[in-house]
Formats: structure tokens, C-alpha cells, sequence
């Protein structure tokens, strides 16, 4: 939902990982359309290097469509609820599994890092694990939720999601609290996010030996990327 929050809480939050994330609330988060678009876009029966996996939203129902694929996540109570794929515990900005795969995906609006220079980092390693035939599938934020954003409430599966304190330090970048209820239980999230339109994705993909090779969605939020050879 967000990217590199912080200052995380609730009542009952259970485990809150490195980067701000409760355990317990992505766990209740359906998978939505993301593995079906994610599916769409890579090989029949592909194997797959799913870059911060969570809990397995989105590597359960790759699995169960045929794909293999190995969960990368930092946080190891995020791993423990991930079954029937292979783990691995680590950053994403060092990872270097010495393999290579036929499809990297990196969701969850990672790329929307404010720092320049980590989203280059973090694009480098799809490019490092993918196989120069490959593909990288990556989630961004909507354009248009950059200029439009505003404190706002709406519910969805049980979940009534809440926008706060919403703010433009600068030129191109968003900061916010998101907050989650599902009953009594509420979680807190603090982001900051960047506005990563063509031009600057495309210059970020290009530094990391990728290139542009179509938007998967109306909104121009998945596209997917080849290597450069």
C-alpha cells in the first residue's frame, strides 16, 4: 500500500517488522487482481524472485497458478507465514542470490522510493537475479493519486482504510498517515513516497540496464521491463 513507512502502532499490533509493516494486518489483506496482472505479463510455469513477498498475498496464488517462485523478505515473521515457496531473509538493496530467473517482480510501490539513488539500487537488483530474456514487473503509484491525494476514508473486504495528515514537503513528494481498522484493531502507518512519472521511471530503468516494454494497466501503475542486451 505504501512505501517505507514508519511509526507504525495499534491496539494489538502484533509484530511491526524493520520497515513498519504489522504482520498481522497484511496477513488480512486479500490478494486482489496483482497475481492475475503478475501472471499475465511473465512465461506459463516461470520462475519467479518475488522481491518484499510479506506473507505470501501475492506468492500463494502465484503458486497455486504454476509459477515457482522464491519470497524475498526482511522480516522473518513476514517468511514464517509463507508456505509452498522457497524464503529468503534479506534487503532487497544488498540481495545477490548468485541465480538468475525468468521473472522479478517488485510490487508494492518500492520503486516510488524518494531517493533516487535507492530506486536505482533496488532496480539493479531485479536486473542482477532476471535472465537477459526475462522480465521485471514493477508497481507504482497512480499518477494522478500524487495531485489528487487528500484525507479521505473508504471500506473495502472489512477493512476501512483512512488517509491523514497529508502533506507536500516538496516538489514531487507525498507524505502521509494511513490508518487500517478491521474491528477494534487499528494500525498506523507514516510514509513519505515520490511522484515517479514515464520519464523519470524510464531514466531509473535505464541506469539500471532495463528498459521500458509496456504499461500492464489503464492506469499506468504495473508495467513491465526487459534488459537491455
Amino acid at each position: 500500500m505504501t512505501s517505507f513507512p514508519h511509526d507504525s502502532h495499534g491496539s494489538g499490533p502484533g509484530v511491526i517488522t524493520p520497515d513498519g509493516c504489522a504482520v498481522d494486518f497484511y496477513s488480512l489483506l486479500p490478494p486482489g487482481r496483482d497475481p492475475e496482472l503478475i501472471n499475465g505479463a511473465i512465461p506459463p510455469g516461470a520462475s519467479i524472485l518475488e522481491l518484499g513477498a510479506g506473507v505470501g498475498r501475492v506468492t500463494h496464488p502465484l503458486l497455486q497458478l504454476g509459477h515457482r517462485v522464491v519470497a524475498v523478505d526482511e522480516s522473518p515473521e513476514m517468511l514464517e507465514r509463507i508456505h509452498g515457496a522457497e524464503t529468503v531473509r534479506g534487503r532487497i538493496e544488498t540481495l545477490d542470490l548468485e541465480r538468475r530467473f525468468d521473472a522479478v517482480v517488485l510490487a508494492s510501490h518500492f520503486v516510488n522510493a524518494p531517493d533516487q539513488e535507492l530506486r536505482r539500487t533496488l532496480l539493479r537488483t531485479c536486473r542482477r537475479h532476471v535472465h537477459d530474456r526475462g522480465c521485471v514487473v514493477v508497481q507504482r503509484h497512480e499518477l494522478e493519486w500524487f495531485d489528487s491525494a487528500a484525507p479521505s476514508e473508504r471500506s473495502d473486504d472489512g477493512i476501512t482504510f483512512r488517509l491523514r495528515d497529508v502533506s507536500r514537503p516538496a516538489p514531487g513528494l507525498l507524505s502521509a498517515t494511513v490508518e487500517y481498522q478491521v474491528g477494534d484493531r487499528v494500525w498506523r502507518q507514516s510514509f513519505t513516497t515520490a511522484r515517479l512519472d514515464d520519464a523519470d521511471l524510464a531514466a531509473d530503468l535505464a541506469a539500471a540496464d532495463l528498459a521500458l516494454d509496456t504499461v500492464l494497466t489503464e492506469d499506468r501503475t504495473w508495467i513491465r521491463a526487459l534488459p537491455r542486451t
